[in-house]
């Protein structure tokens, strides 16, 4: 059995797969449950992305869910989800994805690895306010999950498209 030992905690990888799959699954069959909204006016191109998004945070959220509170950005992917349920229940709206704008870049005499960790944290759920080595632990553990999460996707749709 494969497993990942970071920070003194030992993450089951099968368990994570199985924990995440069943999760998944649940959650895409609430979608299909759920149906599309009963809006006439919505074209159907509005219809698809509602539910695309859909897929995603199901995606993500059955993700850290497997994985638990144990990692930081497991936290912070259920912090960021919990809060835009929060936000959603109460305000009843439509978000809207902004695009950042390309903030000019300062002159290219800063040190490549500092760089490349502001490009890793801004990657990473969570990983903000962490130290190199953290920030790299929480890196591997998060590209392992997405590995996974994948894995498990891409056997779904095989198994469907049979």
């Amino acid at each position: 059995m494969t497993s990942i030992t970071t920070s003194g905690v030992t993450l089951n990888i099968k368990s994570c797969r199985t924990k995440f799959a069943h999760r998944f699954v649940r959650s895409l069959l609430q979608i299909r449950n759920h149906g599309p909204p009963s809006s006439s006016s919505s074209s159907e191109e509005k219809l698809i992305q509602k539910r695309r998004q859909r897929i995603k945070i199901a995606a993500y959220s059955s993700m850290a869910h497997a994985v638990g509170p144990r990692m930081n950005w497991s936290r912070a992917l259920l912090f960021k989800l919990r809060n835009r349920a929060c936000r959603d229940r109460k305000k009843n709206r439509v978000f809207v994805i902004r695009r950042r704008t390309k903030k000019a870049s300062r002159s290219s005499q800063g040190s490549v690895p500092v760089d490349q960790a502001k490009k890793l944290r801004r990657l990473v759920p969570g990983a903000k306010s962490m130290d190199l080595c953290s920030l790299l632990e929480e890196t591997a553990h998060y590209i392992t999950c997405l590995s996974t999460q994948i894995k498990v996707m891409q056997a779904l749709a095989d198994h469907l498209s049979k």
